[in-house]
């Protein structure tokens, strides 16, 4: 029974199925048994690279695979075959099927240029312009107060009555990028939207590059985040070392008295990567729970 045992999992004993760019074979390490070639189209094979680059099993490896006792050392593909690392490694020229490199080199050109549009497309992205257009117009409507203040504040302020309208036409685009904000943010980050709102998480993902490089931030970088040039200073041996950055913001952190603000930021930043990470990761809301044990923690540290 043990030598049956042996030789059923054994990848030795199996056929073995491989995928290249430009098809699927069966073989026994020596020659070739079985294959199923790609369609020689730049475009269709740029389909199957992405396929096979987000782990999907292609139809082609399925229906060869179909009725056989196969191993492979794809872990993609464990589904249909049984998975090893001693599989052999099979030599297969694409140019003994009528493939030429000229056609794979146009399909990686077109997943390029496709994984280009994807990342730019990316909800992330949106949020980072929007919370950057939002301060870029904060900054005009700061701007167009001062002077309108300052020009009605002399005798002849004919004139002013444009610039008020154009006060008004700059807070009615900004209303309406903070709306397009609010909607992004609660459907990519509805957990750290719900924990410090939009605004700051928006600010935060903007600091950080992306949603996911600020899942993947420790905490103690998240508390810090916005306070780059303190840093800079306290490592070139001027001045302390930052306990907070753009977090101070928030009204639990800044409400405290100067020497609690530090732990709450701490706290509060580690309640934000746990949001973060289920915002990307796991897709779970948990947003009530954190946002209890960061009200308890304030409550504890306003009474000391």
């Amino acid at each position: 029974m043990e030598n049956l045992y042996i030789k059923r999992f054994d990848p030795q004993a199996m056929p073995y199925i491989s995928t290249t760019w430009f098809g699927v074979f069966l073989h026994d390490g020596r020659r070739i048994l079985k294959k199923k070639l790609f369609p020689k189209d730049p475009e269709k094979i740029c389909g199957i690279l992405k396929e096979i680059s987000s782990g999907k099993v292609l139809e082609e490896e399925v229906e060869l695979a179909k009725g056989e006792d196969v191993s492979t050392r794809e872990e993609r593909l464990s589904g249909i075959a049984r998975y090893s690392k001693n599989v052999p490694h099979l030599d297969i020229e694409p140019t003994d099927f009528g493939f030429d490199h000229d056609l794979l080199r146009e399909a990686l050109i077109m997943l390029s240029k496709d994984k280009v549009e994807e990342e730019l497309c990316r909800e992330d992205l949106q949020v980072i312009q929007l919370i950057k257009g939002l301060k870029e117009l904060r900054k005009i409507s700061n701007l167009l107060m001062e002077r309108i203040a300052e020009w009605k504040n002399i005798p002849a302020h004919e004139g002013v009555e444009s610039l008020e309208e154009l006060l008004k036409d700059v807070e009615k685009v900004s209303d309406g990028l903070k709306k397009r904000l609010e909607e992004k943010m609660h459907a990519i980050a509805p957990n750290l939207c719900s924990l410090i709102g939009p605004t700051l998480g928006a600010e935060l993902i903007a600091l950080a590059g992306g949603l996911e490089k600020l899942a993947k931030l420790p905490a103690s970088s998240i508390q810090i985040l916005g306070a780059e040039k303190a840093l800079f200073r306290y490592k070139q041996g001027i001045g302390t070392p930052p306990k907070h950055g753009i977090i101070f913001r928030y009204h639990l952190v800044r409400s405290l008295r100067t020497k609690k603000r530090g732990k709450m930021a701490r706290f509060l930043a580690n309640k934000i990567s746990m949001a973060v990470r289920a915002d990307v990761f796991t897709k779970k809301r948990i947003d009530d729970e954190l946002g209890r044990e960061v009200e308890e923690m304030y409550s504890s540290l306003k009474r000391d």
